[in-house]
């Protein structure tokens, strides 16, 4: 696996500090060392990972089997190799769903939110939109097994996208998104879908436990999840388009929960 970005590689290193895959390789290569560069390899070297100094030329050859948006590699490139485990921040959903029902007493946070990701295949986009979940405390990010950008553990472009909150951001894989909703019912969240029909946003007090589906720019949420939705709900816009990018509406509806939620709390 081939890492490449400053912000991918640092939250890589953090994560290493907090827990390290022993069974695994890590290695940076880096040309010239400017002050970012310098940062990280201190950082590097904390956390047991080794460097070798080298060219740009070698850099590029480490990258050019990557997808062109991650090939701007700025000097320095992160190697991982041997056996992989499962991802830190991949979770259960089943053990998730059981540790933060409602029904378990002083067990459940006063704010949760999950995202629903619904048939969203683009990488850019997920990784994008897990960042967003990061900066505004999402709880979760639940993402089908089939259809979707799936594998959140060695996708580089999900990486970068995300500016390394991917190694981060709670995720769980799940073979069943309607079955996930109605646990999330039974749990105690309530479900929002987004769609342009819905109810605006801003004449919404959003639950302290939420739940948003996203769906896909082309055929948005799927009917059956549709029909598990609590609230449809849409974003207000003023353009001549008929729809945001899916991990920018993602952002804002993220944002107007947290806001949503921190009001109530004062």
């Amino acid at each position: 696996m081939i890492i490449t970005g400053f912000h991918s590689i640092e939250e890589k290193i953090r994560s290493l500090l907090k827990n390290k895959d022993a069974a695994q390789d890590y290695k940076l290569f880096y040309s010239k060392p400017g002050p970012r560069v310098k940062k990280i390899l201190a950082a590097a070297k904390e956390a047991g990972v080794t460097a070798e100094q080298t060219d740009d030329k070698k850099l590029d050859e480490l990258v050019k089997d990557l997808d062109p948006t991650l090939q701007d590699h700025r000097g320095i490139v992160m190697t991982i190799s041997g056996q992989k485990k499962p991802a830190e921040n991949l979770v259960d959903f089943d053990a998730w769903i059981k540790k933060h029902s409602a029904d378990i007493a002083g067990a459940v946070p006063a704010r949760e939110t999950v995202l629903i990701l619904d048939k969203i295949t683009d990488p850019h986009n997920v990784g994008a939109i897990i960042r967003s979940c990061d900066q505004f405390g999402a709880s979760l990010v639940v993402i089908p097994e089939h259809n979707s950008a799936s594998n959140i553990a060695s996708n580089e472009i999900i990486g970068r996208s995300s500016a390394g909150a991917s190694a981060w951001v709670p995720v769980a894989i799940v073979k069943n998104l309607v079955r996930a909703t109605e646990q999330l019912k039974q749990a105690g969240f309530w479900i929002y879908g987004a769609d342009a029909g819905g109810q605006n946003i801003t004449s919404l007090s959003f639950a302290q436990k939420s739940a948003i589906i996203m769906g896909s720019e082309g055929s948005g949420i799927d009917a059956l999840l549709q029909k598990n939705c609590d609230t449809i709900v849409s974003i207000p816009t003023c353009g001549k388009i008929d729809s945001l990018n899916v991990s920018v509406a993602a952002g804002v509806l993220l944002y107007e929960v947290y806001r949503s939620i921190k009001i109530q709390e004062k």
